[in-house]
């Protein structure tokens, strides 16, 4: 796998789409065990503070995000692009039904009732029904979401990862918000890189090549993607990277 990926463009004339589990953190037993090694957060700060348009694209929600990214406030993509905060702060949602929320949520926590190693995470707008600590019940947790999928095909759909089916809002991906995000400043003008490690991540690599970017699959498995970063630690090392090279010509500018 490349270690030494090289951008397209010069780094000033990009923008990057990070996905967070899997890519710029570790995936853990549980969501709420995740961090994002101090490197790399002050590799993505170097890069803002160059001029660098930075968006986290995740399926966690946004307050999550920014959990996990503090002190930094990134534009962000939250659950596949069901949420969405642009470069000025402004919020943009894509939600369903409180009612539909409520159904499902209960439905989905009565269908697992007599599996307690099976997770169920509610994101507000979604639900994530995790199998990690279970691999054994992947058949089961795929009929679980399938069948509430085919209750309400007009407003769910399912999204399949790692470890973890959910149920999202029809019309959220990451490639739909990716492409949002590129026709409006900062990110408008420049050429798109996106780096990810899932299924869920797909969708964004097939936007990102049609727009003629960079897209990298973190990881083994097949893909769209048109290189490859072996690891979440290599993602770490390729990000201090671009950030040594734009603190450099920050350096030169100010001389």
């Amino acid at each position: 796998m490349n270690s030494e990926i090289e951008l397209p463009v010069p780094l000033q004339r990009c923008a990057f789409f990070l996905d967070l589990d899997g890519t710029l953190a570790a995936l853990q037993p549980r969501p709420e065990q995740v961090f994002i090694p101090e490197k790399t957060l002050s590799s993505i700060h170097t890069l803002t503070q160059a001029g660098i348009p930075v968006a986290v694209v995740s399926g966690r929600r946004i307050d999550d995000i920014d959990h996990l990214v503090k002190p930094l406030q990134l534009p962000a993509g939250g659950i596949h692009g069901a949420e969405r905060r642009d470069y000025s702060g402004q919020m943009h949602r894509l939600a369903l039904d409180a009612d539909l929320l409520t159904r499902v949520g209960a439905e989905l926590g009565a269908a697992i009732e007599s599996h307690p190693t099976l997770y169920l995470e509610s994101k507000g707008m979604a639900f994530a029904l995790h199998y990690r600590q279970a691999p054994e019940l992947e058949d089961e947790a795929r009929r679980i979401a399938e069948t509430l999928v085919e209750r309400y095909p007009q407003q769910l759909t399912l999204q399949p990862g790692k470890s973890v089916f959910e149920l999202k809002p029809k019309g959220a991906s990451k490639g739909a918000v990716i492409r949002t995000f590129m026709r409006e400043a900062p990110f408008d003008g420049r050429v798109p890189v996106f780096l990810g490690d899932d299924l869920t991540d797909e969708a964004g690599f097939e936007v990102i090549n049609e727009m003629g970017g960079l897209s990298i699959k973190i990881g083994e498995g097949s893909t769209v993607a048109q290189q490859r970063l072996e690891s979440v630690e290599a993602v770490a090392d390729w990000l201090c990277g671009l950030a040594e090279q734009a603190g450099n010509a920050r350096v030169e500018q100010e001389d």
